[in-house]
């Protein structure tokens, strides 16, 4: 999983950081920080939860989506 923001979207409502705050930083003043754009298998649901939940729709998964292990192989 690899997580992308696209800054022009995001206006920092900071919902992401609610649902997973392990992965993501909302300043008071600006977009959303990453502060792990890879997260581990704990943090998946969360993130996908902030995903969901982004009121702008600035946060995707890269490759899809699923397991980094799901995108080798794809030249």
């Amino acid at each position: 999983m690899r997580i992308v923001v696209d800054l022009d979207l995001c206006q920092g409502h900071g919902v992401c950081q609610d649902e997973a705050p392990a992965v993501f930083t909302v300043p008071k003043r600006g977009p959303v920080q990453i502060t792990d754009a890879t997260p581990g298998a704990a943090e998946h649901k969360a993130v996908e939860a902030a995903i969901r939940y982004c009121p702008t729709r600035a946060l995707s998964i890269a490759d899809g989506g699923e397991s980094d292990s799901t995108a080798k192989g794809t030249d």
